[in-house]
């Protein structure tokens, strides 16, 4: 990576939802790209197992000699493991590959297993604005790695009846990990995913998660549409696929949200 670096330490925000099928991955990959085609120098990391977000923006990991593994395991350097993304200027990914699965088993005796992440990720923060995480879907070391190196939580909610359930064990994994690892960690906003304004339970859910988070709570709401599912299959972040969709337009609209949480926190010394 040769392009100047970006003023000031780089932010790092995690997605984590231990529940799958929420737009976890839809929203690291498209959140990710919306931030870039903003103007920011970003870092999509693959933290899961299953690589859908490093395949969503068109790096194949199984044609690589090295992954975000063999940075785990000491064995790659991570600033040459990095790949830019198809199609997406200033996005860049630190792609994973199904052999993550086994780090879990391979760090359970180190010591200060839960700071491997933060270590790779601290030298990279002079060079992006952003580095966004994307965790498996579940509260395991991977994810545990996760929160202890980022500087706050991004945490997609898909508007149905069992939300709220998991919402509050995820909760206290999150307070777990700031009282334990890292007292900086803060919840940097939920995302509400798969809206249907048309379906009552939507709106009850809503309702409930914004009592109980008020501010936290995006604005930005995520539909459900069918370009976002079909865009991964093509290795195209939702804006490359089809910018006009429903899909592209709200995580365009997530990002500049999320840019002017930024700047406001920066403005007041946050």
């Amino acid at each position: 990576m040769t392009e100047a670096a970006p003023a000031g330490r780089g932010k790092i925000i995690t997605l984590a939802n231990q529940k799958g099928g929420v737009g976890k991955t839809t929203t690291a990959v498209n959140l990710a790209a919306a931030v870039a085609r903003l103007g920011h120098r970003v870092l999509l990391v693959d933290s899961d197992p299953q690589g859908n977000a490093s395949s969503g923006l068109g790096v194949n990991s199984a044609e690589m000699e090295h992954h975000l593994y063999h940075c785990y395991m000491n064995e790659a350097d991570v600033g040459q493991t990095i790949r830019q993304a198809d199609d997406e200027g200033n996005l860049f990914v630190l792609p994973t590959h199904i052999d993550l699965i086994g780090i879990e088993v391979e760090l359970v005796g180190s010591v200060k297993r839960e700071r491997f992440l933060a270590d790779l990720l601290a030298p990279l923060q002079d060079s992006f604005e952003y580095i966004f995480v994307d965790c498996p879907p579940s509260l395991g070391l991977l994810t545990i790695n996760a929160l202890t190196a980022s500087d706050s939580v991004i945490i997609p909610l898909q508007c149905e009846y069992y939300a709220l359930e998991g919402l509050s064990q995820l909760v206290r994994t999150i307070r777990l990990v700031k009282n334990s690892y890292n007292n900086g960690l803060k919840i940097e906003g939920i995302l509400l995913t798969m809206y249907d304004r048309r379906n009552r339970l939507t709106h009850q859910v809503a309702k409930e998660v914004k009592q109980h988070f008020q501010n936290e709570v995006y604005d930005t709401v995520i539909p459900r549409n069918v370009r976002l599912s079909e865009c991964p299959s093509h290795g195209m972040s939702i804006h490359a696929y089809d910018r006009r969709s429903a899909g592209a337009l709200s995580y365009m609209n997530l990002g500049r949200e999320f840019i002017q949480k930024q700047e406001a926190r920066k403005d007041n010394g946050k």
